[in-house]
């Protein structure tokens, strides 16, 4: 579980987004899009899930804003370093086959979950056509990546530094009302993915969203990922990370988000992170 790379991918206001290369031989041999790792930096850290970027040449590539305790304490190994502990792949992966044109939509750290699953679509002979979303220009990570697995590809950031100035969701719109598309899969803040939702409604297209619910152990025992889909509950864990996202109760999911971040801040401050 050694650090075998480590890149940071930008810093904006303090906050940096970070890539590392962890060796986990096994996990890089299994995984695929759309499934994610829980693991631990210290031996008193909590368990968090990320996805798995990347996985080749016996190592998995994660990317991650440092926010909160675990994030900075990952943000503060090096190459040579090692992870605590860490368990994958989880999650069930992303249904890969030909769908015909579909659109997959990224916000901010987003950007990096959707990578794995554009460039899956893209080999399986999908017409992929992908729009970003950052803040400013600085936070955009994976643009040449994500370039080279597109047919048409979008950048949009909320000042207009780069791309289009508005959301991903206005060019989302403009895309669904020029012609019909078979697949619309999107990953990003709760807010952007649940106007992803509302926007696709109308056009009756299939919607996928990846969710990023709290999460304990990543088995399925503990239930703190739990989430309403259909009216029926749902762990994300074993039975996502990936759900329709018209079915989702997105005012539960937003509360169930939120329930922890006073003490989030209140440890980080602690630990003076």
């Amino acid at each position: 579980m050694k650090i075998l790379n480590k890149k940071i991918l930008s810093e904006v206001q303090g906050v940096r987004v970070t890539q590392l290369d962890v060796e986990a031989r096994d996990i890089a041999a299994k995984a695929l899009p759309g499934q994610f790792v829980v693991l631990m930096a210290e031996e008193k850290g909590e368990r968090i899930p990320l996805t798995i970027v990347d996985n080749s040449n016996g190592a998995i590539r994660i990317i991650f804003q440092e926010v909160g305790l675990t994030t900075k304490l990952l943000g503060k190994l090096n190459i040579g370093d090692a992870l605590f502990a860490i368990v994958g792949p989880l999650g069930h992966p992303t249904e890969i086959k030909k769908y015909g044109k579909v659109i997959l939509v990224g916000g901010g750290v987003g950007i990096a979950e959707i990578y794995p699953v554009a460039a899956a679509l893209n080999k399986a002979g999908n017409h992929v056509a992908t729009i970003l979303g950052t803040r400013t220009r600085e936070l955009l990570m994976l643009e040449q990546e994500l370039k080279n697995v597109s047919d048409e590809f979008y950048v949009v950031t909320d000042d207009g530094t780069y791309g289009e100035k508005g959301f991903t969701t206005d060019v989302l719109s403009r895309l669904l009302k020029k012609e019909k598309h078979d697949l619309v899969y999107a990953v990003g803040p709760i807010p952007m993915m649940r106007k992803v939702a509302e926007t696709t409604r109308p056009h009756g297209v299939k919607t996928v969203v990846s969710l990023n619910a709290l999460m304990v152990d990543g088995t399925g025992m503990c239930g703190c990922c739990r989430v309403s889909v259909a009216g029926e509950t749902k762990f994300s864990c074993v039975d996502g990370p990936e759900f329709d996202a018209a079915s989702v109760d997105w005012d539960e999911l937003t509360k169930r988000n939120r329930v922890y971040a006073d003490k989030e801040k209140h440890i980080c401050n602690l630990n003076k992170i």
